[in-house]
């Protein structure tokens, strides 16, 4: 039955639906949702704790994705989980990061599909992880940054987990996966930029300007528990990471506002801070040499439309020429008491006519930005634009899910956090694209284990894999 529904992929013309959207003179088309795929809430990784929250960063492993002679494609998938199980406390989670293998075979029918059948549409396996380890071999963990580590040799001040558990702390919510295996990751704690080996090993780390420190009392304070002063709210660091390829040049951005840019208030934070880092001058294969602070532009997310409440950013990934990819969202769906989303979009930005405020006197903390929310009127502000509505009830229809009602097993889920792009390899459409997104599901199941420790969450929450087709004209890849 599942080879009739999905068979003759190539045979289907891609014009089920035209969506299109304009960026600076460039058109973007969003065709629509492609794939769903889903790994159970109860799965285990090598280490035997649960294999949850894969949606918090996720990568193309490079080189591994190829077209299938039947008209599917396979690859591999690295996706990173944030700091385990924390829903009444942080626990001691090492980061890690997990490779999701998977076949895609795209559905672009009008027919609906059962739930059950659109899960052939992307196969998902998951195959290994890769646990995070600091210079001398500690393992990382996931408690709270309540401690600091003074500046030694080439590391900055590092956040860990007290003063008498010397062992860095980790939130991880972006990664870039480099060439040789070695990959980049950003953190809501630091909030830092990190390089990583192909083995896990620490090699390298990026300290934000100060306008972005956590800071209280005149000293850095890298606590979750409560927000700082000023610098970035607790819970809302460097959410987001991509690379330009060409240049070498990271790209890392707060989830919202900083607290002195109006980041102690969901209705005061739209004005997010975009960092740039060329990091050409760092070697991948031992951590040597220095990144520079070449840019830092501010982005207007958007808000919600009845009570003005910011729709944070959870991923980014750059397309072109200062051209970025953007997915905002609420927090309700599968996993929250609310399961009806109002927002999830996947939206596109240019900062081509943003002021780029690095070296500025916004990078003090005592310059805001937006005071109160309000945006300092010299700065230019690089304006998001809706492209993909993530929850289009025609489009879930099609695949057997649903938004809102019964938080059964076909509720998509609440909280989409990661991208990755690859190519169609459609001679016709050269410029057409396939952009997987994934779920993190806090590690929510009623059959758990977190640290060695059994739990139940009171619910099972899967880890759910979109995958949507769009035309995004000069992506660099």
């Amino acid at each position: 039955m599942m080879c009739a529904i999905l068979a003759c992929v190539n045979a289907v013309p891609h014009s089920r639906r035209d969506d299109h959207v304009k960026v600076n003179g460039v058109k973007y088309t969003n065709k629509g949702l492609v794939a769903f795929g889903q790994l159970p809430a109860n799965a285990l990784d090598v280490t035997g704790d649960t294999l949850g929250g894969l949606g918090s960063a996720m990568a193309l492993k490079p080189g591994s994705w190829q077209k299938l002679t039947n008209g599917s494609f396979a690859g591999t998938l690295y996706v990173h989980p944030d700091r385990g199980y924390n829903i009444d406390k942080t626990v001691d989670y090492q980061a890690r990061h997990h490779t999701i293998d998977f076949v895609l075979t795209p559905y672009e029918k009008k027919k609906k599909l059962t739930f059950e059948d659109a899960q052939a549409t992307l196969q998902v396996a998951y195959t290994g992880t890769i646990l995070k380890t600091e210079r001398d071999g500690k393992k990382t963990t996931g408690l709270d940054a309540a401690g600091i580590r003074d500046a030694l040799g080439i590391d900055p001040q590092l956040p860990i987990a007290s003063m008498s558990d010397d062992r860095l702390s980790l939130d991880v919510e972006g990664m870039v996966a480099n060439a040789d295996g070695s990959f980049w990751i950003s953190d809501e704690y630091g909030p830092y930029i990190y390089l990583f080996s192909a083995k896990g090993a620490l090699l390298h780390a990026i300290t934000p300007p100060a306008a972005v420190l956590p800071m209280r009392d005149g000293e850095i304070d890298f606590t979750s528990v409560e927000d700082p002063d000023s610098g970035r709210a607790a819970n809302q660091g460097l959410e987001n990471l991509t690379i330009d390829p060409a240049t070498q040049t990271l790209y890392a951005m707060l989830q919202s506002a900083t607290i002195q840019d109006g980041g102690n208030d969901d209705e005061t934070s739209r004005y997010a801070r975009l960092l740039a880092y060329d990091v050409s001058g760092v070697s991948t294969a031992d951590g040597s040499g220095d990144s520079a602070y070449v840019g830092e532009w501010v982005v207007e997310l958007p808000v919600s439309n009845s009570k003005g409440k910011t729709r944070a950013a959870s991923e980014i990934h750059f397309l072109n020429d200062g051209v970025f990819l953007v997915l905002s969202r609420d927090g309700k769906g599968g996993g929250d008491d609310d399961t009806e989303s109002k927002y999830k979009n996947i939206a596109i930005f240019s900062i081509s006519d943003a002021t780029n405020i690095s070296n500025s006197k916004f990078d003090d903390p005592a310059n805001p930005i937006a005071n109160g929310g309000n945006l300092d009127k010299s700065i230019s502000p690089a304006e998001v634009t809706d492209f993909i509505d993530m929850i289009d009830d025609d489009e879930l229809a099609r695949f057997g899910l649903h938004n809102g009602d019964d938080a059964d097993d076909t509720l998509i889920a609440s909280k989409w956090e990661s991208l990755a792009i690859v190519s169609v390899s459609d001679e016709e459409s050269p410029d057409d694209y396939f952009i997987f997104t994934a779920a993190d599901n806090d590690f929510i199941t009623t059959d758990g284990i977190s640290v060695g420790q059994q739990y139940d969450a009171g619910a099972d929450v899967a880890n759910q894999f979109m995958v949507f087709r769009a035309t995004l004209p000069g992506y660099l890849t």
